[in-house]
């Protein structure tokens, strides 16, 4: 006699059955991805690095996928009202978020109270690049290195204010007012577009941010690179020496913006998303005209990668902020 082997398979839980349903229709929205367009929430104002990336990345993206990409400019609070925004917004794939080291890392150890966890509340997608910085002055204060801003600021007592965008570069800035009995004020930094503006017009002279910002200004004469926050020199700054060089200590935590998404977004359309992004950050002439001649060091790395670049960097902010002196507001 011929016995019946289905009998023999032990039976799907319900809860089992629910799991692979639910993993059968998230491979299917993804597969559909993105069917209506997708926003994309930047922390900083228009014209600031992130916002020209994203603008730039998005017109890529509309090729491949048929869909646009809407920028939403969401600045100010440090970068915590476009990471309130993020953390809020639909986990369905149709928001993405480019956040820097701040919203990742840094304002947690600098605010009491966040309405958002950067821990817990966004999926990382990429680590989408480092962001050069220099620290850079309106040519018009005729300073040409940091010995001349020291002796400049020592002889107009608190009227030099500067601006910087990230807690060591602000940190830099503050052991220089320490070490060299200076008194450069920090203003706030609310994008790399109302910065240029603010050094053009010499209401904010200096700044410590990234290149990608000022670089034809620099290039124009119009501005001047004292020094750079980099391993090495720079390509679109040969002539202007490092930190290192000059014997200030190293950087441990350099500016980076990432791509995150709202947690709980489906992980085929996290993929997804970074394979495409990867795809065209790798693309030769995208990656010279939007990262290599704006300033910036493309990393494009995988989802796993990029938490565990993240959980690093927190603990290296954490040292940083400690060092810095700095008490949650």
């Amino acid at each position: 006699m011929m016995m019946n082997r289905d009998f023999d398979r032990p039976a799907c839980s319900p809860a089992a059955v629910a799991l692979m349903l639910i993993g059968g229709l998230a491979v299917a929205h993804a597969q559909d991805y993105p069917a209506r367009p997708i926003k994309a929430i930047v922390p900083l104002s228009a014209g600031g690095t992130s916002d020209i990336f994203m603008r730039a990345l998005g017109e890529e993206l509309r090729k491949r996928w048929g869909q646009p990409l809407v920028v939403e400019n969401r600045p100010g609070g440090n970068t915590n009202i476009a990471g309130k925004a993020c953390a809020e917004a639909p986990n369905d794939g149709y928001t993405i978020c480019i956040l820097p080291g701040e919203t990742l890392a840094f304002n947690r150890f600098q605010y009491k109270k966040l309405s958002y966890d950067a821990e817990t509340d966004f999926a990382p997608i990429t680590n989408l690049f480092f962001s050069l910085s220099a620290l850079v002055v309106n040519s018009a204060l005729g300073v040409a290195s940091i010995e001349e801003l020291v002796a400049l600021a020592k002889t107009k007592p608190k009227t030099l204010s500067y601006m910087a965008p990230s807690v060591p570069l602000g940190l830099f800035m503050e052991r220089l007012n320490q070490a060299r009995g200076t008194d450069i004020v920090r203003v706030p930094f609310r994008g790399g577009g109302d910065s240029a503006n603010a050094i053009l017009s010499g209401s904010t002279p200096i700044a410590f941010v990234g290149i990608s910002n000022f670089i034809s200004h620099l290039q124009a004469g119009s501005m001047r690179a004292l020094a750079v926050d980099h391993v090495s020199r720079v390509p679109l700054l040969p002539d202007v020496p490092t930190l290192t060089e000059l014997g200030y200590a190293d950087n441990p935590t350099r500016a980076f913006f990432g791509l995150v998404a709202p947690a709980g977004t489906p992980a085929a359309i996290i993929a997804r998303v970074r394979h495409e992004v990867a795809g065209i950050v790798e693309e030769p002439a995208f990656r010279l005209r939007q990262m290599t001649d704006r300033g910036l060091a493309p990393v494009a790395d995988t989802p796993a990668e990029f938490a565990a670049f993240l959980h690093a960097y927190r603990l290296a902010a954490a040292q940083v902020v400690k060092e810095a002196g700095l008490e949650p507001q």
